[in-house]
């Protein structure tokens, strides 16, 4: 089967790091774009560019938006350190990003390898978005056709019940909920990655002990990531140590979407609400809705298959 083409917009971060890892083995990984999120821009643009220099890969990284839509940038300094990628001891750099126009290069690669009109089946191209969606919805804006030309957009953000930032919202989205409105209403397909499907994909101390059992800088690094992050999600959210690896479930959605059920639904985003801005407000009602899906959201992730699909992406990195 041929492999998706992807382009990934995130915001290293611990997750994320693990998603450019596993982009950039199943599937052809055309660049990567960041936003400010879990950190301000200029460090998150730095740990793409530090995270595929220890990797050994040659995949263009633009920076992209350096605040939302609306308000102003909020982080996540709790759960990722303020580096935003807390725990390992990164190298200096040697690479530089390819340019800081994120969202020229998100149109013109959409536009030159997407579909018209929607979907090439023989070589689709997918956007996986695992920040606030501010580059995504500045893109749709300036290119409304690139809903069309796109295979889809697959999302990690949101949830279906509760949040993690507030009791309603979800980090990624309640960081830009304008963008998150433009994106669920640009007509795109979409997969929903949200809380609820992210948190059966738990790390814990086990794992992390496998992944550094394997024994190559990619691996050491990846669980030198994950001891810190399941610390801090156990001092922030729970009692134990583990952690939920949010962002690489939007990329199995696309690489291995057998590992994840879904459903259609219609989603809206809480723009007003006191307590539940930023909400995903999910309808859930079935049959007795008049409202048409769109989004395909995650219920379900093979947990087991999805950890076996990671721990060998990461030891191929030492063949």
């Amino acid at each position: 089967m041929t492999r998706p083409r992807i382009l990934l917009d995130c915001d290293p971060g611990h997750d994320d790091a693990i998603a450019i890892l596993l982009a950039a083995r199943h599937s052809e990984l055309l660049g990567v774009t960041t936003v400010s999120g879990n950190a301000p821009l200029e460090r998150t643009t730095r740990n793409a560019l530090v995270t595929l220099q220890l990797a050994g890969l040659d995949v263009p990284v633009h920076a992209g938006a350096a605040r939302p839509l609306v308000e102003r940038a909020r982080h996540a300094p709790d759960i990722h350190g303020a580096s935003g990628l807390g725990g390992p001891e990164l190298p200096e750099l040697t690479r530089r990003a390819a340019s800081e126009e994120a969202v020229r290069f998100i149109v013109d690669t959409v536009r030159a390898h997407g579909s018209q009109p929607h979907r090439d089946p023989t070589a689709p191209l997918w956007l996986v978005a695992v920040g606030p969606l501010t580059n995504v919805a500045l893109a749709l804006r300036e290119a409304p056709d690139l809903a069309q030309r796109l295979a889809g957009i697959a999302i990690m953000g949101g949830g279906v019940g509760f949040g993690n930032r507030t009791m309603a919202a979800e980090f990624n989205i309640w960081a830009d909920p304008e963008a998150a409105e433009v994106v669920f209403s640009s007509g795109a397909t979409l997969i929903m990655c949200g809380l609820n499907l992210t948190h059966q994909f738990m790390i814990r101390e086990a794992d992390v002990a496998r992944i550094r059992g394997l024994g190559n800088p990619v691996a050491t690094f990846t669980a030198d990531l994950l001891a810190f992050y399941a610390r801090a999600y156990a001092e922030a959210f729970f009692t134990r140590p583990e952690g939920p690896l949010h962002d690489p479930c939007a990329v199995l959605a696309v690489t291995h979407p057998h590992l994840i059920r879904t459903e259609p639904r219609h989603v809206r985003i809480e723009l007003r609400g006191e307590h539940t801005r930023g909400m995903t407000v999910v309808d859930e009602r079935g049959v007795r809705s008049d409202l048409t899906p769109n989004v395909q959201v995650g219920y379900e992730i093979a947990r087991e298959a999805a950890l076996e699909v990671l721990c060998e992406t990461l030891a191929s990195y030492g063949a």
